[in-house]
């Protein structure tokens, strides 16, 4: 059984369905954006954006970027980065959680503490990214080595 495991989590298979989980989010969001245009912009004038049209496309512009870095696994630190500053800054302009009492603020910190962990997902993201690159990196040099 620590033999599958192992495989497992050295798989590229593993790999690749991880950061599909982690990027969804971001897709989805970026394309309703993109896709219910109107919506998005009702989303940037509830948060007090403006120009709402611009910070609409901003927002999917990153939204989807970063996940396309991610799945990709190409500057994936670049686009997990971008990705855990768009959600501290969701924190900060629309979940202030702070602000509201009752109801209302649970739900915020809800959302606020869901960003916190996604954000702890792309840091571990770019982690095992960066890992992995120095393993098979350091791999290749000794079979040239041995080689």
């Amino acid at each position: 059984m620590k033999r599958f495991i192992d495989a497992a989590l050295a798989s590229g298979w593993l790999w690749l369905l991880a950061r599909l989980c982690l990027a969804v989010v971001f897709v989805s969001s970026g394309l309703a954006k993109l896709i219910d245009y109107e919506g998005g912009l009702r989303e940037m004038r509830a948060a007090g954006l403006s120009p709402d049209w611009l910070f609409n496309l901003l927002t999917a512009f990153t939204l989807l970027a970063g996940a396309t870095l991610l799945l990709l696994d190409r500057a994936l630190w670049l686009g997990a980065g971008a990705l855990a500053l768009f959600l501290l800054a969701t924190i900060l302009v629309v979940h202030t959680f702070w602000r509201f009492d009752g109801a209302q603020a649970q739900l915020s910190l809800f959302f606020a503490l869901e960003h916190v962990s996604v954000i702890g997902g792309l840091l571990a993201a770019a982690i095992a990214s960066h890992a992995r690159r120095t393993i098979l990196t350091v791999g290749s040099l000794i079979a040239t080595c041995r080689g």
